[in-house]
């Protein structure tokens, strides 16, 4: 998508502060962090939001959770705890309109969730 700000940052025509990348994947630290850990991490694949994933494209969700895993793990935040949170939609609070997946800790962040 050619208006897509995470497209233009997979495709390198905006910076970002890379955590982690491979083919299908891309993670990288927020710009505006709500907690000393906060990280995006999304499909190459270009999906609008978790309503439009496809049967084909559930490798890829499988491989984005265990990258996760593997990324709280490298943060120092697994063991203590963390959040993953997917803003679905206008009502949800989908800003950017490429599924992405953040990643919060690094402090207590308790259980109210809006």
């Amino acid at each position: 998508m050619e208006n897509c700000i995470f497209c233009k940052i997979i495709n390198g025509e905006i910076p970002s502060n890379k955590v982690y990348e491979d083919d299908d994947i891309l993670a990288f630290k927020d710009i505006n962090p709500v907690t000393p850990v906060h990280i995006l991490i999304i499909p190459k694949k270009h999906i609008n939001s978790l309503n439009d994933i496809e049967p084909e494209d559930e490798k890829i969700i499988g491989k984005i959770f265990l990258k996760i895993k593997q990324i709280a793990k490298e943060q120092g935040i697994a063991e203590n705890g963390y959040r993953i949170v997917n803003n679905c939609g206008e009502d949800g609070g989908q800003e950017v309109q490429h599924l992405h997946f953040h990643l919060l800790g690094g402090k207590k962040l308790g259980t109210k969730i809006v």
